[in-house]
């Protein structure tokens, strides 16, 4: 038994029907006695919103840090401080209470009150610190990472 199998992208448009006519996929095959049917495609239906892909299932999903330091922002109220946090060297993973909120250098607008703040370096370096922010207070938290592990090792 003979059997063709043939793929058309655009079977609604005048070139694709042509392809599929010249084929013989719409017609009884000579060789095989059946008759071969033809997958339709619907057609394309034009977005509204052309930022949106029809290929993606998930939408467009915040990062962590930028939704960590809006939960941050968003309690701060009218009276709140500011903290600016530098580290040397710079590019620091900063942790507020434990939320990952970004990387040093970098201003964060919070209620007023008593934050734990972790600097984390890429070479495992580290620093800790307990920052009290008073009402409308701009505090800089620049602290020198250390080594969390000795960087030379000598035998004697």
């Amino acid at each position: 038994m003979f059997l063709s199998l043939s793929l058309c992208l655009c079977p609604q448009s005048a070139i694709g029907q042509d392809i599929v006519e010249a084929a013989g996929l719409n017609s009884v095959s000579a060789a095989g006695g059946s008759a071969a049917k033809i997958a339709t495609v619907p057609p394309l239906k034009t977005l509204k919103d052309n930022s949106k892909s029809p290929h993606l299932l998930a939408t467009a999903v915040q990062h962590p840090e930028s939704a960590n330091r809006q939960a941050l922002e968003q309690k701060s109220g009218k009276n709140a401080g500011k903290l600016l946090l530098r580290s040397t060297p710079s590019g620091a993973q900063v942790f507020v209470d434990g939320m990952f909120v970004g990387r040093t250098p970098l201003l964060l607008v919070v209620a007023p009150g008593k934050y734990q703040v972790e600097l984390r370096g890429a070479r495992m370096e580290q620093a800790t610190q307990s920052v009290d922010l008073l009402p409308n207070e701009t505090r800089i938290v620049s602290p020198t990472l250390s080594a969390r592990y000795p960087t030379r090792v000598s035998a004697r």
